[in-house]
């Protein structure tokens, strides 16, 4: 690769030196063109007369042909003139950096800051304070924008002559962390079952009940399932009057594990009885779950068979769901088999679907804007201060459980029309949703920077908004009615159960609280404060179930 060398000054000496020598021939033609474009004839004959004129005409093409040299002459000497102070321009600007460096180096070393120069600018998102100016001359760096919830950095200082640097705008407030609901948790050997009830055989009165299941104690030890109730029967006999025993309630769950289900209640059978009557059992109400868990199912209710009049059991009620577990279904209504006429047992209502969790988690206050920077001591503004930042989102509520499915209505075999099948069991409730957590309140503007003897205070940083308050929970959804009872023979079917009602939803927060403005400097404007946040939105009311 070859190199280039040029030296300015000489080339600005030969186009000097060009240039004198387009002047001296301008001279020249100038001089010679009256004598020569004018030549006069020497006498009126024609050939002196043509003589002449070829004369004149020679040199008026001379003239011309001299005017376009001349041109070109000029714009050679132009090029080199342009192109000599291009040259020097280059090496001026190829000398001033090292230049700059070698007068800032000294100052430098000794107090850590340049004689002239600008202040770096903080990196945004860490909070980085601006770099100061030069000493003597220079502004100082902008402050870096903060991280979420830190403050932003502080402007730079100038030096004698200078504007301070603007301050860093403070990071946002964390937002609050959403409600969850509990799950399930590992399972470990439930809580023991309930006995069953004694059984009641050829003569009146009424079983044995099931005993009631035991309560979980340990996280994931679900609640033992009630027992049933003792089973009654006779064949033969007159006017013997029997009922079956009821079943024992489910235990409730420990934290994180299901509520126990509900015993079933006794049954009922008379063979070749006179005048007798059998009413079944009542089944058992389910444990309620515990946190996160379900609730457990109703105990069927219990059979009747071969009586005069015959009454079957109801089914028992579903347990209710822990914090945000659902409801547990409700039992179905025990059936008439067979005799001349009878009532079937009426569905068990579902159990309640377990509330939503609120939120606790409070959003993060936003950041403070950093300060802004000192203005020139001599002639200078101050930065303005930064901006706060903006207040985190508060956490939303978790939604309501589902509420439990009514049980089924026992059905009607009979052949006499005064029977009636029972009745579907109602839905329980959905369970209400979480109320949300309030949004994180605005950082607080930075303060304007002081100005130097001739110069503007700096302005005050806005307030930063608050956050917006965390949304509530949507209610759960209730749970479906359970089916009416059929009739087989003769008899009046059963109503269907209605739906559970949806739970209600949860409260939205109120939303934090606007950042002050920062002050300016005697002269400078404070900073307006930051708007409230806005309220979070009230959950959604839960879906009613359907009806069976």
């Amino acid at each position: 690769m070859s190199f280039v060398i040029a030296q300015p000054e000489m080339i600005a000496a030969a186009a000097g030196e060009l240039a004198s020598i387009r002047s001296a021939i301008n001279a020249a033609n100038a001089a010679a063109a009256a004598q020569t474009t004018g030549v006069m004839s020497a006498a009126a004959d024609e050939v002196s007369t043509a003589v002449a004129a070829l004369f004149s005409s020679h040199a008026q093409a001379y003239q011309a042909a001299s005017a376009q040299a001349a041109a070109f002459h000029a714009q050679v000497v132009r090029t080199l003139t342009v192109d000599a102070g291009a040259y020097a321009s280059a090496e001026a600007a190829n000398a001033g950096p090292n230049m700059l460096a070698a007068v800032n180096a000294p100052a430098q070393a000794l107090l850590g800051r340049p004689l002239i120069g600008n202040g770096a600018n903080g990196a945004p998102g860490t909070g980085q304070a601006g770099g100061d100016g030069g000493l003597l001359f220079g502004n100082g760096g902008n402050g870096g924008s903060g991280a979420p919830g830190q403050a932003g950095g502080a402007g730079g200082a100038a030096g004698f002559f200078g504007n301070g640097g603007n301050d860093g705008m403070g990071g946002a407030g964390a937002a609050g962390v959403n409600a969850v609901n509990p799950g399930l948790a590992t399972p470990v050997t439930p809580a023991a079952n309930g006995g069953n009830g004694l059984n009641l055989v050829g003569v009146p009165g009424t079983a044995g009940g099931g005993a009631d299941g035991a309560n979980g104690s340990a996280i994931g030890q679900a609640g033992g399932a009630g027992g049933d109730g003792g089973n009654a029967s006779t064949s033969g006999g007159i006017g013997i009057a029997q009922t079956g025993g009821a079943g024992g309630a489910g235990g409730a769950g420990g934290d994180g594990a299901p509520g126990g289900n509900g015993g079933n209640g006794g049954s009922v059978e008379h063979t070749g009885a006179t005048g007798s009557s059998a009413s079944g059992g009542n089944g058992a109400t389910g444990g309620n779950g515990g946190v996160g868990a379900p609730g457990g199912a109703g105990g069927n209710g219990g059979h009747v068979s071969g009586g005069s009049v015959n009454t079957a059991g109801a089914g028992g009620k579903g347990g209710n769901g822990g914090t945000g577990g659902a409801g547990g279904p409700g039992g179905h209504g025990g059936s008439v088999l067979s005799g001349p006429v009878g009532d079937s047992g009426n569905g068990g209502a579902g159990g309640d679907g377990g509330a939503g969790v609120s939120a606790t988690d409070i959003a993060g206050t936003g950041g403070r804007g950093g300060n802004g920077g000192h203005g020139g001591l001599w002639i200078g503004n101050g930065g303005d201060g930064g901006a706060g930042g903006v207040g985190g989102v508060g956490g939303a509520g978790a939604a309501g459980a589902i509420g439990g499915h009514g049980g089924d209505g026992g059905s009607v075999n009979t052949p006499i029309g005064g029977s009636e099948a029972g009745d579907g069991g109602k839905g329980g409730l959905g369970g209400d949703g979480g109320d949300g957590a309030a949004g994180g309140d605005g950082g607080a503007g930075g303060d304007g920077g002081g100005r130097g003897i001739f110069g503007q205070f700096g302005a005050g940083g806005a307030g930063g908004a608050g956050g917006v308050g965390g949304a509530g929970g949507a209610g759960g959804t209730g749970g479906g009615g359970g089916n009416g009872g059929a009739i087989f023979n003769a008899g009046t079917p059963g109503a269907a159960g209605t739906g559970g009602d949806g739970g209600v939803g949860g409260t939205g927060a109120a939303g934090g609280k606007g950042g002050a403005g920062g002050s300016g400097g005697v002269n400078g404007a404070t900073g307006a404060d930051g708007a409230k946040g806005l309220d979070g939105a009230t959950g959604g009311k839960g879906n009613n179930g359907n009806p069976g």
